[in-house]
Order: structure tokens, then C-alpha cells, then sequence
């Protein structure tokens, strides 16, 4: 069981960037997804979680501007970012819930390695 995230980089305030999270010796589809994230000094937070069945959910301080979906197909999910604010700088990582829907923090598994997304000018 093996999660791969990737696709951080620098952007500018404002601008967009798609993270990946692709999975390795298991079907990602069989489970729930969440992206979290970690800014230098602070606590890991959650950002947004998908259910197998598709139902996502999205932590109040990006709704609006983050989206979480999944391509069968390629056993990847993705955390679509728009809008970004310097306060959305953090590593993000992605994490697998245990069954199929977003059942919080201690219910994730196993986590990929993090990337780091930084938003400046």
C-alpha cells in the first residue's frame, strides 16, 4: 500500500495549482481520501475528503475555492486549488480512511509523502 502525492510548487497569491494523489498495490476507489495539510508551527489540519461514492467534503476555510475528485481510471485523487491565499502555504499530504466514507483524523491509514505548496509573490 503505497500513496504518491505530488504537484506543489511556488504560485502567486491568487493563482491555481492541482495536487495529485496516486495509489500503488491497491484500488484507490475502495476508499475514503482525504488531503491535509501542515504549515511550519502549526497543527496538521484537514482540508477536504472524498467518499468512495463521490460525496466530498471541504473544510470551511477553503469551500469555495478547493475541490476534491477522483479518476478511476488513472487511481488518483486530486485536490484542485484556486484563489490561493499565502495562508494556504503548508506541506499537503494525502491519506486513505480505513473504509469508505470520511470518517475524521484517526480513522486515515496510510499517508503519502507530502508536497509543498507555497503561495507568494
Amino acid at each position: 500500500v503505497q500513496l504518491q502525492a505530488y504537484g506543489g510548487g511556488l504560485v502567486q497569491p491568487g493563482g491555481s495549482l492541482r495536487l495529485a494523489c496516486e495509489a500503488s498495490g491497491f484500488t484507490l476507489d475502495n476508499y475514503a481520501v482525504g488531503w491535509l495539510r501542515q504549515a511550519p508551527g502549526k497543527r496538521r489540519e484537514g482540508v477536504s475528503c472524498i467518499n468512495s461514492d463521490g460525496r466530498s467534503y471541504d473544510a470551511s476555510y477553503v469551500k469555495g475555492r478547493f475541490s476534491i475528485s477522483r479518476d478511476k481510471s488513472k487511481n488518483t485523487v486530486y485536490l484542485h486549488m484556486n484563489s490561493l491565499k499565502p495562508e494556504d502555504t503548508a506541506v499537503y499530504y494525502c491519506a486513505k480512511q480505513q473504509g469508505r466514507t470520511c470518517d475524521g483524523y484517526v480513522k486515515y491509514d496510510s499517508w503519502g509523502q507530502g508536497t509543498l505548496v507555497t503561495v507568494s509573490s
